[in-house]
């Protein structure tokens, strides 16, 4: 007979992160960007009482467990204090991406059932547009005070946060309850029908963000200063306002300045060692960086997901400025981070552009998530760092089904992620593709991600994206399209001629169109559906 452990079951909430760090990092500093542009800094201790008062204030309003209140909102304290306050009080933060097209965001508010909207000054136009789509939202407030209150005309009950927690007790008894209750609710972008709800459970983010401070991964201490720069509307900023608060590391909040030059200006100002975010924010801040001749005085590390990151700007990084890249992979469904790729001992004997290529992987799962990769029938593929297939996870904090959803995406217990991977005999993995971008030209399979990945290697070439374009003969054939670096002379035959001498010949994509932009989506990624839609014709 198994002997039950004699140790305490006590939940794990989120209301006791904050609290912890009141307790333990009381003075550690929040610092943000107001939407109007002052910086704003206080403590953890702080944050927490104005977390309790909006607590307070919520409660007074007739929220209950259980209800949902909605974010529109950038990266800043008063949306920090909500995390706390909504999900500590057993209700359900439902935080929303202001880059959806508006009948996008109509749609998750009412299907989440939002209470009340949170939302910065920013997207009051945004809120004038669509309150009046939204009938069971009871409240709009700004998170603002009461100087810089935007006009929202047309919309009724709208509210000023500082006006709404002032007359609030700084005390308030948070409630106990089951760790596996619902605490924040994500969408995913939406890129076929309609978004679908990941609901997160309180037990899943603590348990990942724990997570993100161990070594290997985000590996946050109180030494550090992290930047989250990917999206509070976004997974959560990857847990990273959850995490850092767990590890006492000072917590900098972008606001929504989120140009290159701004966040080195934060970086700077504020001593920041740890960042996070996608690709597209790195490649911008990259380019100030070097327009300027600048260098990273603190700056040590940074994590990036949501797409791949080029070797080249991961060597760029590395080489010139010292700074380590960690590479991970994880989606709205995973909570945030599942896995990450960062350099052992046994690499530092290696050549840079070796341990640039091991950068460049998705990497190792975190202790809690497991991995594979399966063929087309669902058998599981050997990890032998060449077969490829779906990649599927499961674990502790990866969803079992989709919100209000009627049917389970689960097979066999497994998530079925969309991605096209290969796992080494080590556990690392790498995402060679999404299923629906993977090129397919005469029964062989061409990865978009290594295409732009060796175009971005080029001196001129600022962003790079490749689509797979219909072909009469090969099924599919890549065309590329590229963004030159300010001031930079780059043709067609120069960038096809680089790319041949770094892929195979079959590779090499048929055209180049150059362009001033790509259209990059509410998460940072290139919208490459876009692209299809312009310039998916057939090749003659």
């Amino acid at each position: 007979m198994l002997q039950p452990g004699l140790m305490m079951d006590r939940p794990l909430l989120i209301s006791d992160v904050i609290e912890h760090a009141a307790a333990q990092f009381g003075d550690v500093q929040v610092v943000s960007r107001e939407t109007h542009g002052p910086l704003f800094r206080y403590s953890y201790a702080q944050c927490a009482a104005r977390a309790r008062k909006l607590a307070n204030a919520l409660k007074h309003m007739g929220l209950t467990a259980g209800s949902a209140v909605g974010s529109i909102a950038w990266n800043n304290h008063r949306h920090l204090e909500a995390y706390y306050a909504v999900s500590g009080s057993g209700m359900v933060i439902h935080t929303c991406n202001p880059r959806l097209h508006p009948q996008q965001l109509i749609y998750i508010i009412n299907h989440a059932e939002d209470s009340v909207m949170l939302f910065d000054s920013t997207f009051a136009p945004l809120v004038k547009g669509i309150a009046q789509h939204c009938p069971k939202v009871k409240a709009w407030v700004c998170l603002s005070d009461a100087a810089n209150m935007p006009t929202v005309e047309g919309v009724a009950n709208v509210l000023c946060y500082e006006d709404l927690i002032a007359p609030h007790s700084e005390q308030f008894d948070w409630p106990q309850f089951d760790e596996r209750t619902g605490a924040a609710l994500c969408y995913t972008s939406g890129t076929t029908g309609n978004p679908k709800g990941a609901l997160y459970s309180h037990r899943a983010i603590v348990l990942n963000a724990m997570a993100g401070c161990m070594p290997g991964v985000v590996s946050l201490s109180p030494k550090d200063t992290v930047l989250p720069v990917v999206p509070m509307f976004h997974i959560n900023a990857w847990c990273i306002p959850y995490a850092a608060p767990i590890a006492g590391a000072k917590l900098v909040l972008p606001g929504p300045r989120l140009d290159g030059a701004s966040l080195y200006e934060l970086m700077e100002t504020e001593r920041v060692t740890v960042s996070a975010g996608v690709p597209t924010i790195w490649l911008a801040l990259m380019q100030h960086v070097e327009q300027h001749g600048l260098r990273f005085s603190t700056m040590r590390r940074t994590a990036v997901g949501g797409s791949a990151m080029p070797a080249a700007l991961i060597a760029r990084f590395a080489d010139e400025y010292d700074v380590e890249v960690r590479h991970g992979w994880g989606m709205t469904e995973t909570t945030a981070v599942a896995t990450m790729s960062s350099l052992a001992p046994k690499h530092m004997e290696l050549s840079a552009a070796e341990r640039h290529a091991v950068i460049a992987k998705q990497g190792k799962s975190v202790f809690g998530v497991e991995i594979k990769v399966v063929d087309d029938n669902g058998a599981t593929l050997p990890r032998d760092g060449v077969s490829q297939g779906e990649l599927l996870v499961r674990g502790q904090w990866i969803v079992t089904g989709y919100y209000k959803g009627e049917t389970s995406p689960l097979v066999d217990g497994w998530f079925p992620t969309g991605d096209i991977a290969t796992i080494d005999a080590q556990g690392v993995m790498q995402i060679r593709d999404r299923a629906k971008d993977v090129i397919k030209t005469g029964g062989e399979w061409i990865s978009s991600i290594d295409l732009e990945s060796a175009a971005i290697a080029h001196p001129a070439v600022a962003m790079a994206a490749v689509i797979g374009v219909k072909h009469p003969k090969w099924d599919e054939r890549p065309l590329m399209f590229i963004v030159r670096k300010p001031g930079q002379a780059l043709e067609r035959e120069e960038i096809l001629a680089f790319l041949t001498e770094r892929v195979a010949k079959w590779w090499v994509p048929d055209d180049v169109i150059f362009l001033d932009a790509l259209p990059v989506g509410g998460t940072g990624k290139v919208q490459k559906g876009d692209l299809r839609k312009q310039y998916g014709g057939v090749f003659s």
